[in-house]
């Protein structure tokens, strides 16, 4: 096999030109996925937390049970307690202690006030607690719903292109094991900071795809030549002639269509 310091101009524009279209594919494989793994992500997070949200809540409901549970024995305790010092206060000997078992049951009716608002206080909670749970279940009911939709949207696309996108990522990196390192950063530089992912076109009506911008007429000839690697002074990208596009495009749609 031919080192890469053996290629001609042409062979690496050929080798740089296919790279780019095979990476295209790629890209275009990818935006089919779009933003799908991103939702069904957001959605996975979104179920978790609701599903966490309500356990958390039924949690709530049990501890507040429980001492709605204590409060109620603590007033059979207090009402036990009023029975005993009501009891006592007939068999007392003078006014003094009379009067000190009247504050012990006043004392103990007061508690009893209490622990009935408390219990009150958190039977409305309760039901509070239980509103927000409905309300959350119907939600993640929708959301868990939404999520096997998006999974099952997502699976198919990825059961559909996977193959490809793999054969397609082994042919890249073995593109890219052809061509020069500097010319390979610069092929990833341009590649990255263009939107459309375009790092090398080719000219199209004397301008290079996709710009508006005229390609000079000896700078289409020194292009078409092929004796070296020219790239397009307003966008930065690597310029190739369109006869030797149209050649390489039908060479990697008859490698696409093997897959």
């Amino acid at each position: 096999m031919a080192t890469t310091k053996e290629l001609s101009v042409e062979d690496k524009l050929r080798a740089i030109y296919d790279l780019q279209l095979i990476d295209s594919r790629i890209d275009e494989i990818r935006n089919v996925r779009g933003e799908l793994p991103l939702e069904v992500e957001d959605l996975e997070d979104e179920v978790a937390g609701l599903k966490s949200r309500s356990e958390k809540l039924k949690a709530d409901l049990d501890v507040i049970e429980e001492q709605i549970k204590a409060k109620k024995n603590a007033i059979d305790e207090h009402k036990e307690a009023i029975k005993k010092y009501t009891k006592q206060q007939e068999t007392v000997r003078n006014n003094r202690e009379f009067n000190s078992l009247t504050k012990e049951v006043e004392f103990q009716e007061l508690e009893i006030q209490l622990a009935e608002k408390q219990i009150k206080e958190m039977k409305a909670s309760i039901e509070y607690k239980k509103q927000i749970i409905a309300t959350s279940s119907e939600k993640l009911a929708q959301k868990s719903s939404h999520l096997e939709h998006k999974k099952s949207e997502l699976d198919a696309i990825m059961a559909e292109t996977a193959k490809e996108e793999a054969f397609l990522t082994e042919k890249s990196a073995e593109f890219q094991a052809q061509i020069e390192e500097r010319l390979l950063a610069a092929y990833t530089r341009i590649r990255t900071s263009v939107r459309n992912g375009l790092a090398v076109v080719s000219i199209e009506r004397g301008a290079s795809a996709g710009s508006f911008f005229t390609i000079p007429p000896q700078t289409q000839v020194e292009i078409a030549a092929r004796k070296k690697i020219i790239t397009d002074e307003h966008s930065g990208r690597i310029l190739v002639d369109s006869v030797l596009a149209e050649e390489e495009r039908e060479k990697m749609e008859n490698l696409f269509s093997s897959i």
